[in-house]
């Protein structure tokens, strides 16, 4: 197949994927926002974790919760657990990868928070571990994610979010992934600056 083919169809593969997705996905990315909405207002914030790609994707949250997304808004409380090379490496090297959010979870989660817990194949034990921790804290989840689920479809809980891009690629998981955040944060800045309709 001609490169030029090649990448023609990566476009529309992830075109396709997205508006595949965006049936049902939609009810669920607004349910996650006002979750996180009703977090905020009542002084909580968010954790977001993942792993590689996923990692990106909590950080990059987390980002725009804090500074701002397109619109000029107060900062709002959201911490990635991927960013403190320190604590990673200290809870993995004293206990084990696995723990690596869980331990911060528990260090820093309080009830009425929310994780976001990101991971393409759903069966990260590190993100695993997150959400049990989570619900040890009573914190509701919003779960990113692919194919089947995978094990975190097992854990979700009745006041948890589940968004799963149910294809194969891992490319396509995360490019749906990346437009769900960006609609979370627009939904989210929607209802916080009163532009909702």
């Amino acid at each position: 197949m001609p490169l030029h083919d090649r990448i023609l169809g990566h476009f529309q593969d992830s075109a396709q994927t997205k508006l595949d997705a965006a049936g049902a996905l939609v009810p669920q990315i607004e349910q996650a926002a006002r979750h996180i909405v009703h977090c905020l207002a009542h002084g909580g914030k968010i954790l977001a974790c993942g792993n590689g790609g996923s990692a990106a994707d909590a950080q990059y949250f987390a980002s725009r919760m804090i500074n701002r997304f397109e619109q000029e808004r107060p900062g709002l409380a959201a911490i990635a657990l991927t960013t403190d090379a320190v604590t990673l490496t200290s809870i993995a090297n004293d206990h084990a990868y696995d723990h690596v959010f869980a331990r911060q979870v528990k260090a820093l989660g309080q009830p009425g928070d929310i994780l976001l817990a990101i991971s393409t194949s759903g069966n990260s034990p590190s993100v695993l571990q997150a959400v049990a921790a989570a619900h040890s804290r009573n914190m509701p989840i919003i779960v990113m994610t692919g194919r089947s689920g995978g094990g975190l479809a097992e854990q979700m809980q009745e006041d948890d979010v589940f968004l799963c891009v149910p294809v194969e690629s891992k490319a396509r998981i995360q490019e749906v992934h990346l437009l769900t955040i960006h609609c979370l944060c627009d939904a989210v800045d929607s209802v916080l600056l009163g532009v909702e309709e």
